[in-house]
């Protein structure tokens, strides 16, 4: 099975997604099932991890609603309050839901210094651990010294870290983002999402070469065992088709750990979701 471990669904609204800026024309559209099938397809994949966009419980029964009717989406991760006093409650409105294998926060977004430290998230997180989710992590480079304290409260539950920290390759500033890896990397519950890196390069002016040192410390810090494909679409549309994202990881994969591409593609992502 080859899958997409990260791709996102919505219907378009300007109230509703307030991150999708003036730069950003090409996202104001909808992105639904049917869009990205017919890419997927062409592209040899046989299905993909629906990620929460927004974050409300509508859209989690939004999404879900979707994979019931949709077999190509394989799985859901949603959006839950995990700081909620009714935790258990809103927990158990989902239990029968076997394609919800998991949640998300945007903590990329969070203002607050040490939000994901607060005692409610780790009991949240907590939760989902003893009821078997796994939760992913979108987070910045400079919230890495947090993350790395946060798994220290956590049992070994399954953890992913999406879009390999968004690194600065814009930037080329990586010694902290390296520094955190390592140690993330140390962890062997936790794997990572190679996905979303094309658009944190220059949209209209990257190419191959640029993405060479992170992916080589990824692999180095987390190993092909416990890395995913993720496409990020239709959010890498902004700076690369679905096809040009596909192949900047397989070309790498298949130079550097060609006995490992479909655990890269496929195996893995399977494995962690229990598909």
């Amino acid at each position: 099975m080859r899958i997409d471990a990260h791709q996102h669904f919505w219907r378009y609204s300007a109230a509703d997604y307030g991150w999708i800026d003036g730069a950003m024309d090409v996202l104001k559209r909808d992105y639904l099932p049917d869009d990205l099938a017919a890419v997927l397809q062409r592209q040899r994949l046989d299905g993909s991890i629906a990620v929460q966009a927004r974050q409300c419980e509508d859209e989690t029964r939004w999404l879900l609603q979707l994979a019931r009717d949709k077999p190509r989406i394989l799985a859901v991760i949603g959006w839950i309050d995990l700081q909620a006093e009714d935790l258990d409650t809103r927990l158990a409105a989902v239990a029968g839901e076997a394609q919800l294998k998991g949640f998300r926060h945007v903590l990329q977004d969070e203002a607050e210094p040490g939000f994901m430290l607060r005692p409610a998230f780790v009991r949240g997180l907590q939760r989902l651990a003893q009821l078997d989710y796994c939760y992913e992590l979108l987070i910045k480079p400079q919230q890495l010294p947090e993350a790395c304290s946060l798994l220290q409260q956590l049992p070994p539950m399954r953890l992913v870290l999406d879009h390999v920290a968004k690194p600065d390759i814009r930037g080329g500033d990586l010694a902290a983002w390296r520094a955190g890896i390592a140690e993330l990397g140390s962890h062997p519950h936790l794997y990572c999402k190679v996905s979303g890196l094309v658009t944190e390069a220059h949209w209209n002016g990257w190419s191959a070469v640029d993405f060479e040192p992170c992916l080589e410390h990824v692999f180095d810090c987390f190993g092909p065992q416990r890395l995913m494909f993720g496409s990020d679409w239709p959010v890498c549309l902004l700076a690369a088709p679905y096809a040009g994202v596909q192949a900047l990881l397989a070309d790498f994969v298949r130079r550097h750990y060609p006995e490992h591409e479909a655990a890269v593609f496929g195996d893995n992502a399977r494995r962690f979701y229990g598909l």
